[in-house]
């Protein structure tokens, strides 16, 4: 534990006093005095009745959600294909794969049919439901391990249900990838929780490192964007280790084990080479170079460290560029190019016409996070609280990091034959930390925002039950005594809980007993035309979110799909989609035969889409990839003319001869329009 002011401790009784031995605990006759039995009986009873909670609230949460979902669609009534279609955009792609999995003969004569007993679009979302429970479960022990009170988890946990709109979108949107990872994210920030404490058994150092491991692994194969997820943790680890406020040697197993998973993870995905060129991989190896370089990095006086650490952070910065631009080069890496440009972007280093970096640019997941946030958040009292709780966490990590450097850790105060004590401990150290980077990070991206929210719950809850806080707090107005802290340790959170219960329970109540069904007629014609009237060899082109449905609903071959991170897959989508541009249609029917397609599906809603403003239109990022002016009223860059063709989405169907020749309708309702590719000689 990091402290900056510390009890003066005598060479006599004193100290005995304040680190009591294991004599203390025994009698002369060799007995243990029944008081220490008795706590022990108590620690045992409170982990118990503690541990029985979180179970129950995780798989309480884990119904809820469930009961929701099936609320929503009346998931049990409806048909198969409304239940596929109702995995929206890449949701439908990735669980197209679960179900070519379990239709597989080879994979059904190796493993236990479960379908005589449940049906398997049952067992994957009760699987992600389940999951929702490891989830709570993880907060619930983070918050626990912070601040020793099992009912700072309960408060985590009720955080984190009333506010669901905020931190979990796993209800509707069912096999996204972050539904699968957030969960053992959640166990890997548990688990590095349990690893900062102090004074821990080898033994038991050694079983938390491999929950770690286990955890970042887990975390890592679910999510594409673990490389970035944990770069973040990364950065939190390094500022904490330059301010001496974890143990370094700790945070060297954290690097190791980080590097590992990845590259375990590497391995598995057949030599993902987009892993090996991850600024993650680069960081933590600079890190560790860098350490070797400089010696005595923690030694001298408060210039002389400062300056030893202005060039480590200089020394990590270089490496890290200079290794991941290396690694790139030489695996010829352009795999994640597009990140980079849109944040280039989006942090206003230049305007730009690419096609992939507006993509992300206009879609409001990707936009800043909305100020109405903030408010949902406060209705619960989460948000004041998270902000009061961090706001004196930060003062005191800033004094602590100022002591440690200067080389100094004590202060004298006001009271007689002690000193006040401002400490903050590892475990509260990296969990403040890492508030405040993804906190940043769901400031700049709104979709970020449920890696901030869920530990906002653990964090807000954590200080509201945390002695140490209310102890800094009351001996900063000089009323501080040990049985008034417990006091409002305990007092305060009761009373939290008592006002969201009697807030917000009858809200629950009504949300679960609000029935929907699920309804879309078009969708549903639309696939049942294709698997009724296409052979199943036919290649389908189209946007990437219908063809993901397409895929699962009719296992039809696709030209392209929303896995986004393979530049050729991304350059073969900026192709497709030029059926919405201003180009000849002897141009589309070329692009579209030389991906080998035999129908194209053209959808109303992005011709002639409203939902974006101009300028942020599908239609309109094409244009001004394409050099050509947009529609409608408004400015132009200087740079764009008009193009030579209208637009071929509109243009088709007017059945004229330049097209007909190339393009035969065979299916149409209100959305959607099926057209046949000729196959010219």
């Amino acid at each position: 534990m990091t402290t900056v002011r510390q009890r003066r401790v005598g060479k006599g009784t004193e100290a005995d006093e304040d680190q009591p031995s294991e004599e203390k605990n025994v009698k002369p006759d060799g007995k243990v005095p029944s008081g220490h039995t008795g706590r022990k009986l108590w620690d045992i009873l409170s982990v118990t009745v503690g541990g029985i909670v979180a179970v129950s609230l995780g798989l309480l949460t884990s119904v809820y959600v469930a009961t929701l979902h099936e609320n929503d669609l009346w998931f049990s009534n409806i048909k198969e294909v409304e239940r596929e279609i109702s995995f929206r955009t890449e949701c439908g792609l990735y669980y197209s794969y679960y179900k070519q999995m379990i239709q597989a003969a080879s994979i059904q004569q190796g493993i236990v049919n479960c379908k005589q007993y449940l049906e398997p679009v049952y067992f994957y979302i009760y699987t992600l439901f389940g999951l929702q429970a490891v989830y709570v479960i993880a907060l619930y022990v983070t918050s626990w391990l912070l601040s020793g009170t099992w009912l700072s988890g309960l408060l985590a946990a009720c955080w984190y249900v009333t506010n669901r709109i905020d931190t979990t979108r796993v209800e509707f949107t069912i096999p996204l990838r972050e539904n699968w990872a957030l969960p053992f994210f959640a166990v890997q920030i548990a688990a590095i929780t349990y690893l900062l404490r102090t004074h821990l058994q080898p033994v038991q150092e050694r079983l938390t490192l491999m929950a770690v491991f286990i955890a970042t692994f887990l975390f890592s194969v679910t999510w594409q964007f673990n490389q970035f997820m944990m770069l973040i943790q990364a950065l939190a680890l390094f500022i904490l280790d330059c301010f001496d406020m974890l143990p370094t040697a700790k945070v060297t197993w954290l690097y190791i084990i980080q590097v590992s998973g990845l590259l375990l993870v590497c391995v598995l995905q057949f030599f993902n080479s987009m892993i090996l060129g991850s600024l993650l991989i680069s960081f933590n190896a600079s890190v560790l170079i860098a350490r070797t370089i400089q010696k005595n990095l923690k030694k001298g006086g408060l210039l002389n460290r400062l300056g030893k650490l202005i060039l480590h952070v200089l020394l990590v910065l270089g490496l890290t560029l200079l290794i991941n631009k290396f690694m790139k080069k030489i695996l010829n890496l352009e795999s994640d190019e597009h990140i980079f440009k849109f944040l280039k972007a989006k942090f206003g280093f230049g305007a730009t016409r690419d096609f992939d970096a507006n993509l992300y640019l206009c879609e409001e997941a990707f936009g800043l996070l909305p100020l109405n946030t903030f408010s949902r958040l406060s209705d619960t009292l989460l948000f004041y609280i998270y902000m009061f709780v961090l706001i004196l966490l930060t003062v005191a990590a800033v004094i602590v990091a100022f002591r440690n450097l200067s080389g100094s850790n004590q202060v004298q105060c006001m009271e007689e034959r002690e000193e006040c004590t401002v400490t903050l401990k590892p475990d509260a150290a990296y969990n403040l930390t890492h508030t405040v980077l993804f906190g940043c990070l769901a400031l700049s991206t709104m979709r970020m925002k449920y890696l901030w929210t869920s530990h906002m719950c653990v964090f807000a809850s954590f200080g509201l039950c945390s002695t140490e806080v209310w102890k800094l707090i009351l001996k900063g107005v000089r009323l501080h005594t040990s049985q008034r802290a417990h006091l409002i340790k305990y007092s305060v959170p009761i009373i939290t809980l008592l006002y969201i219960s009697y807030k917000f329970w009858p809200g629950i109540m009504d949300e679960l007993s609000e029935l929907r069904e699920f309804y879309d007629p078009d969708t549903v014609e639309l696939m049942n035309w294709i698997k009724s009237n296409t052979p199943n060899t036919a290649v389908f082109a189209g946007s990437m979110q219908l063809l993901a449905g397409v895929k699962l609903c009719t296992g039809r071959t696709l030209t392209n799909h929303p896995h986004y991170e393979d530049k050729n897959l991304r350059e073969r989508t900026k192709q497709i989609y030029q059926i919405y541009a201003k180009r000849s249609p002897e141009d589309v029917y070329r692009i579209l035969r030389s991906f080998g397609t035999d129908y194209v599906i053209l959808e109303d809603s992005i011709c002639y889409e409203r939902r974006h403003s101009r300028g942020c239109r599908l239609r309109d990022l094409l244009d001004r990839a394409n050099g050509h002016i947009m529609d409608g009223l408004g400015e132009n860059e200087p740079e764009l003319k008009p193009s030579l063709y209208p637009r071929f989405c509109e243009e088709i169907k007017k059945n004229l001869p330049s097209y007909t020749v190339h393009f035969t309708r065979v299916f149409q309702n209100k959305t959607f329009h099926v057209y046949k590719l000729a196959k010219h000689k």
